[in-house]
């Protein structure tokens, strides 16, 4: 009898876990891959520490939206955003809340089954950052995004960072 219940309790697990892996809504597939922790090292400046994001892509509201949380250098900073699809819009809309105190709003394009374009627009940003422009695209069980801002009325050089599967875990302070 203790068999059967221990039986009993593996497959309820097991079938939690599996609802937890389940599909996303046809929208949002394009981020299926991105599902998971991720983590990118990089150096911004000489003067500056190394910096590393680490960011965990969860599907979320019953595969209805995807949930983003990301820390950068064990929290110093972070976000959280939700991605939806728009039906009034049709479009992709996510709003991405910080630490900062400012979040964004806005709009993505799917360019390809692995890539697509986000556009937002910032409100509360102390560096004069008004819109955000990125680039993502999965290849190669990595993704690599390239992101612009318009500070102050100029658009910066894009940035570039590549992400890999990491086991570290997102931090907020």
């Amino acid at each position: 009898m203790a068999y059967l219940k221990s039986l009993l309790l593996l497959l309820c697990v097991s079938t939690f876990a599996f609802a937890d892996t389940a599909e996303l809504n046809d929208k949002l597939a394009v981020f299926k891959p991105y599902l998971g922790t991720w983590q990118a090292d990089f150096t911004i400046s000489a003067e500056k520490p190394p910096v590393q994001d680490i960011s965990q892509w969860q599907r979320a509201l019953n595969g209805m939206a995807v949930k983003t949380l990301h820390s950068i250098n064990n929290g110093e900073y972070g976000g959280e955003s939700v991605i939806v699809w728009d039906e009034k819009k049709q479009s992709l809309v996510f709003y991405y809340f910080t630490t900062a105190g400012f979040y964004t709003q806005g709009t993505m394009k799917v360019l390809s089954p692995t890539q697509f374009i986000a556009y937002e627009n910032v409100t509360g940003s102390k560096e004069g950052i008004t819109k955000v422009k990125s680039i993502s695209e999965f290849k190669d069980d990595k993704f690599i995004v390239a992101t612009s801002y318009l500070k102050k009325g100029q658009w910066t050089k894009a940035e570039q960072r590549t992400y890999t599967r990491s086991d570290k875990k997102v931090i907020f302070k």
